[in-house]
């Protein structure tokens, strides 16, 4: 598999790229963002889109670069209450699709947007701004860096302290 470094200068541009993909589609109630991946993209895309409600969609199907069962860990109350209907989803990237899917079961009326596809993933997405090669993985700046980093807070929210 090839790595792709992305910055944080390409993960601007196109995500208002994105933005100005989706302008012509009308006003959204709201946006969901796919977390967390999916975060920085939406606060982008909210903020050039004028959007102020937003919502986070929590599912996890990767650690690290391994891709396991994907696990919804929080639904959007407001937008699952419409199945999606007149909501924005957006995700950094669809690769194999699974989160694409989990995320389309419970929000089947949502337009999906992505930043960057797979073609593995391009059927289960509305829109997105760049194709990309099935074997090349795309580290994010906000990814961890090989050996991951300890978070500077422990589960429970108290920050470590040296001794």
């Amino acid at each position: 598999m090839r790595h792709h470094a992305m910055s944080w200068t390409e993960i601007h541009r196109d995500a208002k790229r994105l933005a100005r993909m989706l302008a012509p589609q009308g006003a959204f109630v709201g946006i969901v963002a796919l977390a967390r991946g999916g975060l920085v993209p939406a606060a982008i895309v909210a903020q050039e889109l004028n959007v102020r409600t937003i919502e986070t969609l929590s599912i996890a199907s990767y650690d690290e670069t391994v891709q396991g069962p994907v696990t919804v860990l929080n639904p959007p109350a407001a937008a699952v209450k419409t199945d999606g209907r007149g909501w924005l989803m957006i995700d950094d990237l669809v690769d194999t699709g699974a989160t694409a899917r989990a995320a389309r079961k419970l929000l089947p009326d949502a337009h999906f947007a992505v930043v960057y596809a797979k073609p593995r993933g391009f059927s289960l997405v509305d829109t997105y701004v760049e194709a990309v090669e099935q074997n090349v993985w795309l580290d994010f700046p906000w990814d961890p860096e090989p050996p991951a980093a300890p978070p500077l807070r422990d589960r429970t929210g108290s920050a470590d302290k040296k001794k």
